[in-house]
């Protein structure tokens, strides 16, 4: 563990403290797959800690930890998980980003968006996922950051854009993918992360080394992983897919793989 994550786990521990002795929810920044694994390996360690995350709607990636004190902890449990009860709000906002005028405006990538929003000087960590939705990008952020961000964004390479801040009860996200079919020798992390990234497994081995392979937010450091079906499988700078199940095999003895790749 390097002097960063040693930080994050003390952090860990005096949100959680401080939540105790003030008997508030006290939140992190978001945080990245690897942090959210050592954010997990820390609550493992330390039971006594009540956390929840969230990212501003299902299936974010970047997440905030919301670290519970006890008083409020009973509370959730007493009541329902279905009768919409929280005992804290998330310090989230939503902003949807498009362009001024959509006939002059240039294409966008989620890169653009990211490099004009930290030229603006705001730290990685106050921002969450930005989504794609055709013309009109979804950005969550830290809710100190959303005025700033509304009137300060304007220009995002040569297009003029607008920013407006919306209810992410609102947001209805449905991720590009695209299925993929392959054949394996067997069911590895290695030799889906193939197929998926249209790669040799040997130039991938070093991304599953060097700590950049997350398996449902986990962090997994073997190649011989073997993943079930419907897991999330991340890898930082290539993307992620989602395998989908393993249907029969080949005539030689190879298993038939069918992953569902988000683009």
């Amino acid at each position: 563990m390097n002097k960063e994550e040693e930080l994050l786990v003390k952090r860990i521990q005096d949100l959680a403290k401080i939540a105790d002795l003030k008997c508030m929810t006290t939140f992190s920044d978001f945080l990245n797959l690897n942090e959210q694994n050592i954010l997990h390996q820390t609550l493992q360690k330390f039971p006594w800690i009540h956390c929840e995350t969230s990212g501003g709607y299902e299936g974010a990636e970047r997440q905030i930890a919301a670290f519970v004190p006890d008083a409020l902890s009973y509370r959730m449990e007493d009541v329902s998980s279905d009768s919409g009860f929280s005992p804290f709000s998330w310090p989230i906002s939503c902003i949807r980003i498009e362009p001024l005028n959509l006939k002059f405006a240039e294409p966008l990538s989620h890169r653009d968006i990211l490099g004009a929003l930290m030229h603006l000087g705001i730290e990685r960590s106050r921002m969450g996922d930005i989504a794609v939705c055709e013309n009109q990008f979804y950005l969550f952020c830290h809710e100190s950051m959303a005025s700033l961000i509304c009137s300060e964004l304007t220009r995002i390479r040569h297009t003029s854009v607008r920013c407006i801040t919306t209810d992410a009860a609102d947001f209805v996200y449905t991720p590009k993918t695209k299925e993929m079919t392959g054949s394996v020798a067997s069911i590895r992390l290695d030799a889906l992360m193939a197929v998926a990234f249209q790669s040799s497994r040997s130039s991938l081995l070093s991304l599953i080394s060097d700590g950049k392979v997350f398996v449902n937010g986990k962090l997994i450091t073997t190649n011989a992983y073997a993943p079930k079906d419907g897991d999330l499988i991340s890898a930082r700078g290539e993307g992620k897919f989602r395998f989908v199940s393993s249907s029969g095999q080949t005539k030689k003895g190879r298993c038939l793989v069918k992953i569902e790749k988000y683009i």
